[in-house]
């Protein structure tokens, strides 16, 4: 039976406080039935779940779109929910029944309708030392009362802030989320959250509160003395809106009434901890009847409306709790838990004591060579708790505006016995949907995976940071695109780039260079490294490719403009990039002594990425059928192009730059020509064996090394490179008991001494970018260009030596996408596949013979659901619909 399921709103199942005003839909089709095709759809939009008045209609159209369909004619109003259902007829003409109904509720559309003022102190109490690090400024509490009157039909908050904030109403917290309203570019962009409080009201008075901190808005950011980067003082914004039965409405906004206190947290920042005094909490300080007389009116905070929108990210939320596995007596006498795993979030813990007894906990992620716990790798972040008890009754705690990269925690002052079962760690990262796995037959692969999953966990907290631990945890553009095509794999990424992406526009300098950072937080020479400024262009393609979503592209277009152009002006040719500061191959292992910088020419990185980022803009500007930029680019790529192979190829097709990376970047980015391209396959092998067949790259060149063996024909130097255990390799970590991706392929070194102690995060995603080769090369689920989004899906497995089977599953915007592979008793192999609803797709049997391959049993002809069939040289092509297949030869 065909049936339309999950439908989404701008990738959310029912969104509240939506901020687009010509939303988008999309839905999967279920069906039992192999190559099941959409042939029409029809939309519904109301605003009641029954539909009874339905207020626009798409009326029956004839198409297959399902992903991003624009409901074209409908003017949306600010806080509105709107009902939506669908019904799709297939190519057969079989019709499904009506979807169940799913709804979208705008947020405030309309800057005009904010009423709210900004509030915070009047006078801060805060301390200044000679460093920022010891800043200290107590969180304050905001409190209002206010009256609800009968027949309350609905209730929304609209809230944000400068700092961070919380919200609790009548004694109950609001909402699941964490550090809102998130990390944005502050001047340009504050996001607004909906929360749905309408079962929270009661009849008769009531209460709001809020707590503030100073998160990324005000605190202490990167490693050079920065704080206030934004301003100077914290503030909430918030706007409450009650709808009675009787068609009346109540709003409670953010204003001089409000009254404000000191609240029991004396110091949070983002790295340095939390410091929290329990004898100085107020009971019922959110309470309806709670005696605020000796409060003090607030303090309102000048600041413009402009820069609000509504939440565009997933939030940031909660989620494993991870009990610790060990307690440690150190070498020192120290007192240490071990959780098993290097986690982001904190620790929630429980205690007993005598008022006033303080205890402390430290976090790191690695204890030394000797066992004790080292904490040198976090240079000036504190990562302390410092916990005052009030006495009496065993209390529990955890923190609320700061976060740890952590393992390992310090415990000092806590009463003995220390029972494990008081301590437990809280994973937080930003709320995307789980989309993909990985797992084969080779138990040291699989826990790379795990790395690779924890590191984006740990790192995907609101933005795309590259370590969450140190004094640092920035928005690092160029590990960004380096890892994003695999973080699509195993999330769903769309929204968290989107408002990332927007970030990144609203940073650009004027000239079009890009930060090294978005968020940008350093200072105005900071900004415009090849490969890392590509990621104005690399990211929102990256969310096409695998979403399909064209308005990405829409919006970032005159950013991707503006970054090619801006590369176009910096060369002494304008078609080489052979001026300015660049990161090079960054951490690559054939650096010089004493720097971080590989050897691979700085110049030919730059002209290399240049011509990438303008073959990307021109494929962009023809996808959003701008075919005068289109040809404009296209040139500008072929200049570029000549350019570069007069710079940095001889007459014969030899590369003048002998490195690994150069030989990977030239042949990744098709820039090289056929004679070139065959002298840089044999370079780049021939340099592998002269390293016993370990990589030399550093960030540039390692998210491709892969790549290009296995597409150039020599999958098993991938797979060998794959397999190496011993420094440097992916394998070396996990041997040394990693459980995430290090920024140093040996941050702890054989003899278990550390690499630095001023750059050695244990929790950095970019090498992780080897998990895109497993998904894309060792399991072959992959996308077609021309189709993006899975419309078409490529199947094409690549087993090698070292693998007797290997899965890979995605849950596409379609629907799963199956890939296992496996190898049989008798020499033979199997493969299952799973295609879903409403694509189609290339499946390639490596090395499979037409005469002896089968589907369930039957030749290959004759199976339903396959449309075409080819023997090639590598084995057969099949061209299928969707469904389930099993095949073997």
């Amino acid at each position: 039976m065909l049936q339309v399921i999950e439908l989404r709103c701008e990738y959310k199942r029912n969104p509240l406080g939506l901020d687009v005003k010509r939303p988008r839909v999309s839905w999967k089709l279920s069906s039992e039935e192999r190559a099941v095709v959409q042939g029409a759809y029809e939309i519904e939009v109301a605003g009641s779940p029954d539909f009874s008045a339905a207020e626009w209609s798409s009326g029956k159209v004839q198409s297959d779109q399902s992903l991003h369909v624009g409901l074209t004619g409908l003017e949306v109003v600010s806080r509105k929910r709107y009902h939506y259902r669908v019904r799709v007829w297939a190519a057969s003409g079989e019709a499904s029944e009506w979807s169940e109904p799913a709804w979208f509720e705008t947020g405030v559309l309309d800057k005009s309708e904010w009423s709210a003022k900004w509030i915070g102190v009047d006078k801060p109490e805060e301390q200044w030392k000679n460093r920022p690090d010891t800043y200290v400024e107590r969180s304050p509490l905001l409190r209002k009362s206010f009256e609800v009157g009968q027949g309350v039909k609905r209730a929304r908050i609209y809230a944000t802030a400068l700092g961070l904030y919380e919200l609790e109403l009548n004694g109950a917290r609001v909402g699941e989320d964490y550090f809102t309203p998130g990390w944005t570019s502050y001047k340009h962009r504050i996001q607004v959250q909906a929360y749905d409080i309408t079962p929270m009201l009661e009849e008769g008075e009531n209460a709001i509160g809020a707590m503030l901190g100073n998160g990324w808005y005000k605190g202490p950011l990167a490693w050079s003395d920065h704080y206030c980067l934004y301003g100077t003082r914290q503030a909430l914004f918030l706007q409450l809106h009650i709808e009675y039965e009787d068609g009346s409405e109540q709003t409670i906004v953010s204003d001089e009434s409000w009254r404000t206190t000191a609240s029991q947290i004396l110091m949070s920042e983002i790295y340095h901890g939390e410091t929290y005094d329990a004898r100085l909490e107020i009971p019922g300080w959110s309470k309806p009847g709670y005696d605020d007389g000796k409060w003090e009116a607030v303090a309102i905070v000048e600041q413009s409306n402009d820069p609000l929108i509504m939440q565009e990210n997933d939030p940031v939320r909660r989620f494993e709790e991870i009990k610790p596995i060990e307690l440690i007596k150190t070498p020192l006498g120290e007192t240490v838990l071990d959780l098993g795993q290097n986690m982001v979030g904190w620790l929630k813990f429980a205690v007993r004591g005598e008022a006033g007894a303080e205890v402390v906990v430290h976090h790191a992620e690695v204890l030394d060579k000797d066992g004790n716990f080292y904490t040198d790798n976090l240079r000036a972040a504190k990562q302390e708790i410092r916990y005052t008890l009030k006495g009496g009754e065993a209390e529990t705690y955890e923190p609320r505006f700061s976060f740890q990269g952590f393992r390992y925690v310090r415990l000092t002052g806590f009463p003995e016995p220390i029972r494990l079962e008081d301590f437990t760690g809280v994973v937080l990262h930003t709320d995307m949907a789980p989309t993909g796995s990985f797992a084969c037959s080779d138990p040291l692969v699989n826990q790379l995976q795990h790395n690779i999953e924890w590191g984006l966990k740990g790192n995907f907290l609101d933005v795309p940071t590259d370590c969450p631990q140190r004094d640092e945890r920035l928005g690092w553009t160029g590990d960004a695109q380096m890892f994003i095509r695999t973080a699509a794999h195993l999330r769903n990424i769309a929204p968290f780039f989107t408002k990332w992406s927007r970030d990144l526009a609203a940073d650009q300098r004027e000239d079009g260079g890009v930060p090294f950072v978005i968020p940008n937080v350093l200072d105005e020479n900071s900004h415009s490294s090849s490969a890392w400024g590509d990621a104005a262009v690399i990211c929102p393609w990256t969310i096409y490719l695998c979403y399909g979503d064209k308005r990405i592209l829409e919006e970032q277009y005159e950013s991707m403009v503006g970054w090619v152009e801006y590369i176009r002006k910096q060369g002494d040719d304008e078609h080489l990039w052979n001026t300015g500061f660049h990161f090079g191959d960054w951490l690559g292992l054939d650096s010089k002594p004493d720097t971080y910088i590989g050897a691979t020419d700085r110049d030919y990185i730059a002209t290399a990425f240049y011509a990438y980022s303008t073959s990307l803009l021109q494929k962009i500007a023809e996808t959003l059928g701008k075919r005068e930029d289109a040809d404009k680019y296209a040139g500008l790529y072929e200049r570029i192009v000549y350019a570069f192979h007069r710079e940095f190829v001889s007459p014969s097709g030899r590369l003048t730059v002998p490195t690994q990376t150069a030989q990977v970047l030239g042949l990744m980015f098709g820039i090289l020509d056929e004679q070139a391209k065959k002298r840089a396959e044999k370079k780049l092998l021939e340099l592998l064996e002269e390293s016993k067949h370990h990589l030399t790259t550093g960030f540039v060149g390692t998210p491709y090394l892969n790549h290009v063996l296995t597409d150039s024909g020599h999958n098993d130097a991938a797979y060998k490179l794959l397999f190496q255990q011993d420094y440097p390799s992916w394998l070396y970590q996990v041997t040394k008991g990693a459980t995430t991706i290090w920024e140093h392929w040996d941050g702890i070194k054989e003899d278990g001494s550390f690499w630095s102690k001023d750059m050695n995060s244990f929790n950095h995603y970019a090498y992780g970018a080897i998990g895109d080769w497993l998904y894309r090369r060792v399991a072959g689920i992959d996308t077609d260009e021309q189709a993006a989004g899975y419309k078409k899906i490529h199947v094409r497995p690549q087993p090698g030596e070292g693998l007797d089977w290997a899965e890979a599953r995605l849950e596409t915007m379609y629907g799963e996408v199956r890939s296992y592979w496996k190898r049989t008793d008798n020499g033979g192999m199997e493969l299952e596949a799973t295609i879903p609803a409403n694509t189609t797709a290339e499946i390639k049997l490596p090395n499979a013979k037409l005469e002896t391959a089968k589907e369930s049993g039957s030749r290959l002809e004759a199976a339903a659901g396959i449309a075409s069939v080819r023997q090639e040289e590598d084995g057969v092509t099949l061209t299928v619909g969707s469904g389930r297949y099993s095949f073997s030869w």
